[in-house]
């Protein structure tokens, strides 16, 4: 019996009726909207292939290259993040380009330090959406090399609370103070690098870490944002759904869509309840979470980031669908004053807290979870604006570009990897009705890589 589960990601099916379409989604091209994402996303791969080969990302500007974690190296970072989604777009050889580079030029013995969290959620799991849609072993056999790199983070800790960052060479490790999200968002890539290798070890670490974390919660069922991993002490009193706690969030949930791990589905809502209880809060008729603190639930402000936008989605997966569409509905509207959402946002000022945008998807990403939920054309509009609105301001000469002020809409040098594999693929699976795509089974991650719904 599989023990998969459809849920986060997966397909609610409500009746013909969910099918039918409104007066005003019928005025839109949804297939004209779906090519016009693969031709950008040819354009910018081409723009990538002929500047910055290899490199871990292009400079859409200047068209230059940067490295993303370890100074003057590069691990092909924006190549490994795009792979699936190329798939899906059915851009084959541009799939197998980047599959062929994989194969003669990556290797992970070296001499630098990079982020677990960072690594594990981008690289392994881009790796392992790549082996999912074309089963080469070699994209397994780099998968797992990486990991057995990263284990080490996890083994040194007596509570099984990795470190931040580690020596893909030496194993050396550094940053004990740690937090929700960068302890808990690799369950669903170590989970299914165990089922494919056999090894069981992956994936005990990642949930070992899970419940290290979730049994410090307070007596009102809150997680602060900062932590010892050495020692389990508390290194700050802020709870909020934001970074760096988010994804925390998602991988309970996302433990037992993938893995039917129902430990994890049992801590995910018990965290809800304390969130919805604690930290939800209307002004003006919008919903939003606040942080307060994590052990009296004393509100610490009003400001809003961006990146915890994606968590009305994550509500309406969990069967909180009221709350979770009003506060993606509240975020839509920031959307709309400013054409792109800002980093950071003030309801009681309605000004922004930081002006920049990096090129964010988590919008798009709730959006689409709600549309895969019930189909309605509202969240696919969501989209399709976020979309126009990247298009309008986001492209650059050589590929698209964060904004560094959202108000003025002057862009920055620099394209994000996580572009190429979060919201490219939420706009073309939102628009295309993909054929290599199982809309009623499938799983994405918190960095958008199908590890569950390609169909061959």
């Amino acid at each position: 019996m599989s023990h998969f589960r459809i849920g986060r990601r997966g397909l609610v099916l409500g009746g013909a009726a969910a099918f039918l379409p409104l007066p005003a989604e019928a005025k839109e091209n949804w297939q004209r909207l779906g090519e016009d994402v693969r031709s950008e996303m040819r354009w910018a791969w081409g723009q990538y292939r002929a500047r910055a080969w290899g490199k871990d990302q292009i400079m859409p500007i200047s068209g230059g290259s940067e490295s993303f974690s370890i100074k003057g190296k590069h691990l092909g970072l924006s190549l490994i993040e795009a792979l699936d989604t190329l798939w899906l777009m059915e851009l084959d050889t541009e799939f197998q380009d980047g599959v062929d580079w994989i194969k003669g030029n990556l290797d992970f013995d070296v001499d630098g330090e990079l982020s677990v969290f960072e690594t594990i959620i981008r690289i392994v799991g881009g790796l392992l959406s790549a082996w999912h849609a074309c089963g080469d072993p070699v994209l397994l056999a780099r998968a797992k090399d990486l990991s057995d790199r990263l284990m080490p983070s996890f083994e040194a800790s007596p509570l099984g609370l990795p470190h931040r960052y580690i020596n893909l060479r030496t194993g050396a490790l550094r940053g004990p103070e740690t937090n929700p999200a960068e302890i808990g968002s690799c369950i669903t890539e170590f989970g299914t690098l165990s089922r494919a290798t056999g090894d069981p070890r992956y994936v005990n670490a990642a949930k070992k870490a899970m419940v290290s974390m979730y049994e410090r919660r307070s007596k009102i069922g809150l997680l602060a944002d900062k932590i010892h991993c050495m020692t389990g002490e508390w290194k700050s009193r802020r709870a909020t759904i934001g970074p760096p706690s988010d994804s925390y969030y998602e991988y309970l949930w996302d433990a037992w869509q993938l893995l039917g791990d129902r430990d994890c589905l049992d801590m995910y809502r018990v965290c809800t309840a304390a969130i919805l209880k604690h930290q939800s809060a209307t002004l003006d008729g919008r919903l939003w979470f606040v942080d307060v603190d994590f052990e009296t639930g004393a509100r610490i402000n009003w400001e809003q980031d961006e990146l915890s936008s994606f968590y009305g989605g994550l509500l309406a997966q969990g069967g909180d669908i009221v709350p979770g569409e009003a506060y993606t509905r509240s975020w839509d509207r920031v959307a709309r004053e400013f054409g792109i959402l800002p980093e950071g946002y003030n309801p009681e000022t309605g000004g922004t807290a930081y002006k920049t945008n990096d090129l964010r998807p988590e919008l798009a990403d709730a959006a689409f979870n709600h549309w895969l939920l019930d189909r309605r054309f509202v969240w696919r509009e969501v989209i399709a604006r976020h979309y126009r609105a990247m298009k309008q301001w986001n492209k650059a000469p050589y590929g698209y570009a964060v904004m560094a002020d959202v108000t003025t809409k002057q862009q920055g040098d620099h394209c994000p990897g996580y572009w190429w594999s979060e919201q490219m693929k939420y706009y073309w699976l939102a628009f295309a009705d993909a054929k290599r795509f199982d809309y009623k089974r499938n799983y994405l991650s918190t960095e958008g890589n199908v590890f569950l719904g390609l169909k061959k």
